[in-house]
Order: C-alpha cells, then sequence, then structure tokens
C-alpha cells in the first residue's frame, strides 16, 4: 500500500503453501484473506528448530520458495509486456492451475474467483472497467464461461492457455 492509499497485490497464496520469513527478525509483509482459510501457526523459535531437524520439510520450504521466484518473474514478464485480456486470461489459469493442479486439458473446469474485481484489477495493474470487459471478451470467445459473480467455468484449458500466450509445461 502506497502512502497514498494506492494498493498493490504482489502474490496470492493457495493451499498448502507456506507464509512467513524463517529466520529472519522483522518482516514487513501483510497478508489479507480474501476466502476462507484454515491457518496453522507456529512460533518462530519453534519452526527454525523444526527445520533445522527435518532437513525434507526446509527443502519443501526451500522449493516452494524458489516456485513463488519462478511465479513472480512470469507475473513481472505479465504485467509489463501483455496485453489486458492476456493478463487476465492469464490470472484466470492462475487460479485454475492452483484450484486442480492435477488437471487435463481437455476437461472442464469450475473455478470460485477469490478475488473481487477492484482485487483482480490491482492484482493485474488494470482498471475494473478493463477487467470486466475482458472477462466478458472470455466470454464472448468461449474460453469462459461466467456462472456467477465469483465463479466461472473453464470449458477447455487449452483455450484459456492460449488466451493467456501460456504453452503447456
Amino acid at each position: 500500500m502506497s502512502r497514498d492509499g494506492r494498493q498493490q497485490i504482489v502474490g496470492l497464496q493457495f493451499a498448502p503453501d507456506f507464509m512467513g520469513r524463517p529466520f529472519v527478525e522483522n518482516t514487513d509483509v501483510e497478508a489479507l484473506a480474501s476466502t476462507m482459510v484454515r491457518l496453522c501457526s507456529f512460533p518462530v523459535s519453534v519452526l527454525e528448530e523444526l527445520l533445522e531437524e527435518t532437513p525434507a520439510m526446509e527443502r519443501r520450504i526451500y522449493r516452494q520458495t524458489m516456485a513463488e521466484l519462478d511465479e513472480a518473474r512470469d507475473w513481472l514478464f505479465a504485467l509489463g509486456r501483455k496485453s489486458a485480456r492476456e493478463k487476465v486470461a492469464s490470472f484466470l489459469l492462475l487460479i485454475t492451475t492452483h484450484a486442480d493442479p492435477d488437471q487435463v486439458a481437455d476437461e472442464a473446469l469450475e473455478i470460485e474467483l477469490p478475488l473481487k474485481r477492484a482485487d483482480i484489477a490491482d492484482f493485474l495493474g488494470l482498471t475494473i472497467e478493463t477487467v470486466s470487459r475482458q472477462i466478458t471478451n472470455l466470454r464472448k470467445a468461449g474460453i469462459l464461461e461466467v456462472i456467477d459473480r465469483n465463479r466461472v467455468n473453464i470449458p477447455h484449458l487449452d483455450a484459456l492457455r492460449q488466451a493467456a500466450c501460456v504453452e503447456e509445461d
């Protein structure tokens, strides 16, 4: 949040992501839940001791940190170089792949949008109107079906990938 009240959402967390910074005394990271969450909290000293005693857990947190860094690099590209349509499609693809990581390309998937349109706009660096317009354009192109303001159906994941200009892994 800037001094003048502008907000930028810089990341999203999904189950079973880890949040926090072990081995760091202070952090200015803020997190707000946009949906119902179940949170497990540990005192820093307990977590640090557990990580030192359990190399597998330390590696798991390291892998997640590296995945988040890769995802941040992808978002830097998306925010700086993609069109509004590609940004909105990329956001929907992000939600889709985290909602069901084993999703098959030809299967339809209904997803719940975890953010309001204004928050999606903040996340993508767009206006609310642009986000709404692009969702309408994606609906008209048959890439998504709007069920209600919080849920959409993605009939074909490949079509969403194409709209986001993302190649299948």
